[in-house]
């Protein structure tokens, strides 16, 4: 496809309120369409309002009906989706940390082994890791770390300690490059799973995290990367076919993990409010299946 020069220039928000009811939008208060258009940014709000465009979607009409208040309640509703995939993932990400930091040093015999190449299979990948938790431990502010710096010679903290800097992508390369397949699979059993599958639900969970973290869109995303699907599973998981790409799959994913991590969890509870809360919301655009409440994953919680 040949390249072409940008060439659209800067719109009021006023303009483009007339520029969205000229495409078919309904705008009741079109002060306060500007006010959030001036406010959040046209941009951000587009990505709510390509859906509801009509086909061929290059024409930039709107479909009949569609106001500028579903835009906003379609913008609320990933808003408060964001804040509750991002408060469920927290769990995961402190459990998951944990379990990697100190199985791996009881197993491996070596509290410190976050920063010795011995543990890892590939040493170029430990060099890039290290080299990143070294970065993250030389500009830590936190009271534990300057602690230890005040306090011990080591160069560095015992895994247990340093590991509560890490963001969960790194531990995920750490866990990635461990050496001993044993470790390996004691971590990823301690969460009903196979090594291979525990690292792609974690990569997918890591992205899910970074767009809640950036405030992007996550409610009908379309994920650039296939999450494994677990060829055997013994605990309650999906019989439904779905598209894993989708945030539906990121869902149960969380789901499973906290089911292992809090089996009292009430993720059923907070998801079901919150279609209560915006009902006119799609869950199909999410990648929702017919009857997913009656899913064994879902439904023992309910």
């Amino acid at each position: 496809m040949t390249k072409r020069y940008f060439i659209k220039t800067y719109s009021s928000p006023d303009d483009l309120v007339r520029l969205l009811k000229s495409r078919g939008m309904a705008i009741d208060d079109e002060r306060k369409a500007a006010h959030f258009i001036e406010n959040i940014g046209y941009y951000r709000l587009s990505a709510y309002m390509y859906p509801l465009l009509e086909k061929p979607k290059a024409l930039h009409l709107y479909k009949s009906g569609v106001t500028f208040e579903k835009v906003m309640r379609l913008y609320r509703f990933d808003k408060k989706l964001r804040m509750l995939l991002l408060n469920e993932i927290e769990k995961i990400e402190i459990s998951v940390r944990e379990a990697v930091m100190n199985i791996t040093a009881r197993m491996s015999g070596d509290d410190f082994w976050l920063m010795n190449d011995l543990h890892f299979a590939n040493h170029k990948t430990f060099e890039d890791t290290s080299s990143l938790i070294n970065k993250e431990y030389r500009k830590s502010k936190e009271d534990f770390i300057q602690h230890f710096k005040k306090e011990y010679v080591n160069p560095y903290p015992p895994a247990w300690i340093l590991g509560e800097i890490l963001t969960m992508g790194t531990v995920n390369m750490m866990y990635r490059n461990l050496r001993e397949d044993k470790i390996r699979k004691a971590i990823s059993n301690k969460f009903g799973l196979q090594p291979k599958v525990f690292e792609s639900w974690l990569t997918a969970l890591t992205l899910v995290r970074n767009s809640c973290c950036h405030h992007s869109r996550v409610w009908n995303k379309v994920n650039f990367i296939l999450p494994m699907m677990p060829k055997r599973i013994n605990k309650p998981w999906i019989t439904l076919p779905i598209d894993t790409r989708r945030t539906y799959f990121n869902l149960c994913i969380i789901k499973f993990f906290l089911d292992e991590i809090s089996p009292d969890n009430d993720m059923a509870d907070k998801l079901l409010n919150l279609f209560l809360d915006f009902p006119d919301i799609d869950l199909k655009a999410m990648g929702f299946p017919d009857g997913w409440e009656s899913e064994p994953l879902w439904r023992h919680n309910l």
